[in-house]
């Protein structure tokens, strides 16, 4: 059952939104949160990526709300304010990559259940955008699907791989899967960044207000994955890369200095995936739903061209 949850509306951006604890089957408690809008054409699906929450989204429900499309987004389990899974809330934590899809089936009946309009389109950015495709091969009920920089792939040196996978792939069996990944750090990447160097996006204005959200809420920050988080996320990734593109209308935006998921794998994916089209955004980096005005425009415009001419 549903219970009233909070939807920090002083940072969102977006007066409107709703939100609301959900109990997976296996016990954890997820935040899913909803912007209602009045006769609207379809609802689109926000998967949002490691480390995300909800209001990050508000920005982007609102731009969507003024083409037409309500909008439901959810703190996955391990981050936002969601069930953390270990002591240290500050690392980025889960047992399985297949459980993400519990949290999905919950946020599903929920959307069902509040009534909210069909059709329903995907939107899933970076971890959002493996979790997305995952959910596309188990049947996931929309007509087409976008992505902004899926973490399809995670970009690493060559000599760093093979230790990566080894120490990882080691360190459950050996007890020590919930400590941080080698390189990252407990306090969150947004708060050590700067708006000069940071790896997210060129727009300082939106990057601010990044750093604003966890200023004013703490307790939506999270730091580096685990190293289990890790390997569970190497696995899910070479097994998604094996598979064929699935029987889905999509558009992948993927900006030109992507220096965190891997576009060699994005390209190998979408070179293979008939109806699906990749856009390359020149100077975009990782979110490019918060890049300037620009670029912002290509991607809610293509994205909304996709989703209305699925539905006609």
């Amino acid at each position: 059952m549903a219970t009233s949850a909070p939807y920090y509306a002083d940072i969102a951006g977006h007066a409107d939104g709703i939100c609301h604890w959900l109990t997976t089957r296996d016990d954890l408690r997820i935040r899913v949160g909803h912007w209602p809008l009045a006769n609207a054409t379809g609802t689109i699906l926000i998967f949002p990526g490691r480390t995300e929450y909800i209001e990050k989204y508000g920005r982007t429900a609102a731009e969507f709300a003024q083409r037409g499309f309500a909008c439901v987004a959810l703190d996955w389990r391990g981050q936002g304010i969601a069930d953390r899974l270990l002591e240290n809330r500050a690392i980025g934590h889960v047992e399985g990559f297949a459980d993400y899809q519990i949290d999905l089936t919950a946020m599903l009946a929920h959307v069902e259940a509040l009534g909210l309009p069909k059709p329903y389109h995907l939107l899933g950015h970076s971890m959002g955008g493996c979790i997305g495709l995952r959910a596309l091969y188990r049947g996931l009920p929309v007509q087409s699907a976008v992505f902004t920089a899926p973490m399809w792939g995670i970009q690493m040196s060559a000599a760093l791989r093979p230790i990566a996978w080894g120490l990882s792939s080691v360190s459950k069996p050996l007890g020590f899967g919930q400590v941080l990944a080698p390189g990252q750090q407990a306090e969150t990447y947004v708060l050590r960044a700067t708006a000069a160097d940071n790896t997210l996006t060129s727009d300082a204005e939106n990057f601010a207000m990044l750093q604003m959200q966890l200023k004013a809420h703490p307790d939506l920050a999270l730091g580096g994955p685990s190293l289990h988080w890790l390997n569970e996320s190497l696995r899910e990734m070479r097994v998604l890369s094996q598979k064929p593109a699935p029987n889905v209308r999509s558009v992948t935006f993927l900006g030109s200095e992507e220096t965190i998921v891997d576009p060699g794998r994005i390209n190998d994916r979408m070179t293979s995936w008939s109806n699906g089209t990749l856009v390359l955004l020149d100077g975009g980096r990782h979110e490019v739903l918060m890049e300037e005005k620009t670029i912002r425009d290509r991607v809610f415009d293509g994205a909304v061209a996709l989703f209305r001419e699925t539905a006609a």
